[in-house]
């Protein structure tokens, strides 16, 4: 029997809510896995990378890396990954120290200058996921380059670059009022929404030579 081709302009099928579910739940997994790789705290780069390098293989092949491949870009992560997380987290204690003095009224300045330094507090927050976001794209690895590249795509993309501020602070924000261990569960999203966020990128047309 002959299978009849699909009409060009049929509606592909739309997953029902059981898609729904499974995909929130393997973010949520996927939050926690990251949780519990960056407990020793210096591993917190290296975890991000490997789930960002399995939410992009998920967005290219529809399917997540099994759990060899994941351990492997682990370990390869890890060398430049605990520099990258040593100097991560002293950022983030040096900033986190300068809103709190602010707040609390230890330096002058009062709201304006609180409210500058958590603008700037988001932007770097937005950097960083991107650049969280073009490591997966490397199968984990080139914190460098993915830092330079985008560093020099952020003004030319200001729009991807606040979106990415506003949901990296809207994560941190929740994470302050939703109890603790949902805390995982909003990081696995945060960086799937991110993901989402840089596959809108636009294509550069092909050279017509």
């Amino acid at each position: 029997m002959t299978a009849v081709p699909a009409h060009p302009d049929a509606v592909p099928a739309r997953g029902d809510w059981r898609d729904t579910l499974r995909e929130a739940t393997d973010l949520a997994l996927l939050g926690f896995a990251v949780a519990l790789a960056a407990l020793p705290v210096l591993t917190l780069a290296p975890a991000l990378a490997t789930a960002s390098a399995a939410l992009h293989d998920r967005s290219v092949t529809g399917s997540w890396p099994d759990a060899r491949t994941s351990l492997a870009r682990f370990g390869r992560a890890l060398p430049a990954g605990l520099a990258v997380s040593a100097v991560a987290l002293a950022a983030v204690a040096l900033l986190t120290a300068d809103l709190l003095a602010l707040a609390t009224g230890r330096v002058p300045g009062g709201g304006p200058a609180l409210a500058l330094t958590a603008v700037v507090v988001a932007a770097v927050l937005g950097y960083a996921g991107l650049v969280t976001v073009a490591v997966g794209r490397t199968d984990g690895r080139g914190w460098r380059t993915a830092a330079r590249d985008v560093a020099r795509t952020c003004p030319q993309r200001p729009g991807v670059w606040a979106a990415a501020s506003g949901i990296c602070a809207l994560a941190v924000l929740l994470g302050v009022l939703v109890t603790p261990v949902a805390v995982p569960i909003l990081g696995g999203y945060a960086l799937a929404a991110l993901h989402a966020l840089d596959a809108r990128r636009p294509v550069p047309a092909p050279d017509p030579t």
